[in-house]
């Protein structure tokens, strides 16, 4: 067995609650829920939607990333990761400006961080691509930590070995597919104690 040696977190919904209901923001624009990410929904529209869209995005996170709070094991879980040896990385589809306030207000040690102002969002697998090259390991030597499909898509096609879906939430479990294999974790506590069994 291939001996696991980064860790790829997502953000909102995963570590960081940020409250921010980004469903009210689809209706306003008439967003349907279709599966796919709000970046990629957005593409679709003209430029002046696109542009509102956008703005209402921006808006969004950064009240969430002010506001929200960190969720219960998040430290402790990447901690028990590091201390395994694996290099943990902050992977997700917000702006740059709102990781960095997150982590500001929450200095987790991450070993890299990247947002969508580093490539293309999840479910497009560039993103994770580039923190495996970065990080100097191949997707068999690698874990991915999520709480959606995007995550979950994003993380197979980048070939990643190992996924935790902790909690997704409920609507999002239609758009998950089945021939994808995963864990799936209740909260991050039940992810750290998979995690180490997959670290032996």
């Amino acid at each position: 067995m291939t001996r696991i040696r980064a860790a790829l977190f997502d953000m909102d919904g995963t570590i960081f609650d940020s409250k921010i209901d980004l469903g009210a923001v689809r209706r306003v624009l008439g967003l349907p829920r279709d599966g796919r990410s709000f970046l990629e929904q957005l593409s679709d529209f003209p430029r002046e939607t696109q542009d509102k869209g956008m703005a209402m995005l921006v808006e969004a996170e950064a009240r969430g990333a002010a506001d929200g709070v960190l969720l219960p094991g998040a430290g402790e879980l990447i901690e028990s990761l590091r201390a395994h040896g694996v290099h943990c990385a902050l992977v997700t589809n917000n702006s740059r400006a709102s990781a960095d306030t997150v982590l500001r207000r929450h200095p987790l040690p991450f070993d890299l961080v990247l947002t969508r102002d580093d490539g293309a969002a999840k479910p497009d697998p560039g993103i994770f691509s580039v923190a495996l090259a970065r990080l100097g390991v191949t997707g068999r030597e690698a874990l991915a930590i999520g709480d959606a499909h995007l995550d979950l898509l994003a993380a197979y096609r980048a070939g990643v070995a190992e996924i935790i879906l902790v909690s997704p939430p409920p609507w999002v479990l239609d758009f998950i597919p089945e021939d994808i294999p995963h864990r799936r974790a209740a909260d991050l506590r039940e992810a750290q104690g998979i995690a180490e069994s997959l670290l032996g």
